[in-house]
């Protein structure tokens, strides 16, 4: 190493101090020196130190987690100091630092309670949300301590004095009070402050339910949209507040319904409990997968709302069927006094059927809003099966009456008649049974009052021709007995012009269906016996013709019974027939298509073939025996055959008789 010398020797600085003093330039004739340049100031920014905050400033500043964190740090430090006793371990801990530090805690959970409490004191801005969404971390910090402090071993020290601090449980005892005081103060607004729409209720029960309704839903909302995102999940606050509200809103619409209201609230008050509350706000989309609403139940108990609805439904039954009455008395006025019905269209109208059923359709859509059930308003489609029967009574006194306007008056009605009719039918999965059976069976009463009170005069007159069908006269052909009595017919129905289509349809088909009932019944009669084939052939052909003439008249003139041209058709085949065994299977095809027909009708149809033995017969009544069960089922076509009368079963041997009776058969098989 090599050594300096002591001028060398000391720091850089120093040495370089030296040597600067002993050294000097030269000086050089012509030479200037040049000033030095400062040299240019670099700018530094040194990283900003972060300035640490104590307790109270962090409180200043709502920090709340962080003032938190320090008195838990506090906490630890204060009492994690232990010693070593005769009695065991002890705490080391300085009463004063204790009490600063439980005032410290006293002091935190009182900004905790007021970011909470301003919940919903203005209008949430991200400065508030922030601090209530710091507020509930800490509430989670310390509810943590707690549990600490619980689930220490035994033996360990006590807790400190303000252990546990139970924030979670203070939290939600205070919401329920920011609830009550929230919907409490909806309940004293001044009606120059509320909202439009409660100003124009009428009563102060009214507008008190409707002020806590809007609070209620603008709450739960604010929640959902706004107050949720400051919460973990564990604290389920949508569900929190929503269950506090429904306690709130439930105990002071319990105390009204029992307040004995009027008809007005009653019904305005059921509108709230099984529409507007479980619709309107339950089912808000913003609330939609965030409250659990089969936990809240029903705003009032099932007793009370049980009598509010039976109060509503007796007004409103009573309301109906006195305008129901008042609607009839109206028209039984009209046709009394000789007045005709108004024409539209050129078709002779009443307007009873439309004005009733608006009015039901008017009276069951408001139970269904009020009543929040669709069974329940079902009830007041009493009041129509009630006043069908008093229409069907007046109707039926009024059709006994000869007056000028009787025909017109009764072309009316039947328009109504089946415009109820299509009500019912239409309605037929939303009506209860009971009800539409017994609306069917008295409209059914009504449509052969009105349509009979036509048909009537037109059998009347064609009686005497009718007897003619099936004689001598008839099978000669010497008398076109069927084309008079069309004839007949066509010339009636020239009085029809003015009944609507779809009456003139349904007066057809039933002209139609009566028709070939007397012709069948005419046949029946035995009052003809086709000795041989010859005659059979020619009955069968006579037949085939009538059924094409009934048929092309019928469905030209527009009856919808298409299926009637099908009977004598297949009655003629049984005729024109000889072999038995044709016969009998024609019979069982008769009996498949026609399952009303009965042995009765068969024996009486077989009787007018005089060359059919008793053996034959009796085969063939075995066979439709064996048969009837598997040729019966699956059919649609609606009844004819029990509509004909029949004569008693064409007589066999007592024997056979005997024996088929032992065996369970009767002459109706």
């Amino acid at each position: 190493m090599v050594n300096l010398s002591p001028a060398m020797q000391g720091s850089p600085k120093t040495v370089h101090g030296k040597f600067k003093k002993k050294l000097k330039m030269p000086k050089i004739s012509g030479f200037v020196r040049r000033p030095r340049s400062p040299k240019p100031r670099v700018e530094s920014n040194p990283p900003q130190t972060e300035v640490i905050m104590d307790f109270l400033e962090n409180l200043k500043e709502n920090r709340l987690v962080e003032a938190c964190q320090q008195l838990l740090l506090r906490e630890d430090q204060l009492f994690g100091q232990e010693t070593m006793t005769v009695e065991g371990l002890v705490q080391v801990c300085n009463e004063d630092d204790k009490d600063t530090l439980q005032k410290d805690y006293e002091t935190l959970l009182l900004h905790l309670w007021m970011a909470v409490h301003t919940t919903f004191s203005s209008t949430p801005s991200g400065e508030h949300l922030e601090i209530l969404r710091s507020a509930v971390e800490t509430i989670t910090l310390l509810e943590e301590k707690d549990q600490q402090w619980e689930g220490r071993p035994e033996g360990s020290s006590e807790a400190p004095v303000w252990r546990p601090h139970q924030c979670r449980l203070i939290h939600d005892t205070l919401l329920k009070k920011m609830v009550d005081s929230q919907m409490r103060n909806a309940t004293v607004e001044e009606d120059n402050i509320s909202v439009s729409s409660v100003d124009n209720l009428s009563t102060s029960m009214k507008r008190e339910v409707c002020r806590m309704g809007k609070r209620l839903k603008e709450d739960i909302l604010r929640v959902a949209r706004d107050i949720r995102d400051c919460y973990p999940p564990d604290f389920d606050v949508c569900n929190l507040y929503v269950r506090l509200y429904h306690q709130k809103f439930s105990a002071r619409l319990t105390e009204l319904a029992r307040s004995g209201l009027d008809v007005d609230d009653c019904n305005y008050l059921l509108c709230w409990v099984n529409n507007y509350y479980p619709n309107d706000i339950l089912k808000h989309k913003d609330l939609e997968g965030h409250i659990n609403m089969e936990s809240l139940g029903t705003l009032l108990s099932e007793k009370d709302l049980t009598t509010l609805e039976e109060q509503y439904l007796l007004q409103k039954e009573s309301k109906v069927g006195t305008w129901f009455s008042k609607a009839l008395s109206k028209e039984e006025e009209g046709w009394l006094s000789g007045k005709s019905p108004e024409l539209i269209d050129g078709y002779c109208f009443c307007p009873l059927a439309i004005d009733v059923i608006q009015a039901v359709d008017g009276a069951m859509r408001e139970a269904r809003t009020i009543l929040g059930s669709e069974a329940k308003a079902q009830r007041i489609l009493r009041q129509l099966d009630s006043f069908l029967i008093s229409y069907k009574s007046s109707l039926e006194e009024f059709v006994k009456r000869t007056g000028e306007n009787t025909q017109a008056v009764v072309k009316a009605n039947l328009v109504s008649i089946e415009q109820f009719r299509d009500f019912i039918v239409g309605r037929e999965e939303s009506i209860p049974e009971e009800i539409r059976t017994s609306c069917m069976s008295t409209l059914a009463d009504l449509r052969d009052c009105g349509y009979g009170y036509f048909t009537g005069p037109i059998h009347e007159e064609l009686r005497v021709q009718y007897h003619r069908l099936w004689t001598q006269a008839w099978f000669t052909g010497g008398q076109m007995v069927l084309d008079e009595i069309l004839g007949t017919l066509e010339r009636h129905m020239q009085q029809f012009t003015d009944l609507k289509p779809i009456c003139v349809e349904e007066l057809l088909g039933r002209l139609h269906m009566e028709m070939m009932v007397e012709y069948v019944k005419r046949m029946m009669k035995r009052k003809m016996r086709l000795k041989d084939k010859e005659q059979q052939e020619a009955a069968a052909t006579l037949l085939a013709e009538d059924s094409s003439k009934l048929s092309t008249y019928f469905i030209e003139a527009g009856s919808k019974i298409c299926w009637l041209s099908e009977v004598l058709p297949k009655m003629a085949e049984v005729v024109r027939l000889q072999d038995p065994g044709s016969i009998q299977l024609e019979i069982v095809t008769l009996a498949r298509d026609f399952p009303d027909l009965s042995w009765r009708h068969i024996s009486a149809l077989l009787s007018l073939k005089a060359n059919l033995s008793i053996a034959d017969v009796r085969s063939i009544k075995e066979s439709l025996v064996e048969n009837r069960p598997t040729v019966t089922t699956c059919n649609t076509i609606p009844p004819f055959f029990s509509k004909v009368p029949a004569g008693r079963t064409w007589n066999m041997c007592r024997p056979a008789c005997i024996c088929y009776g032992r065996r369970g058969y009767s002459s109706q098989d």
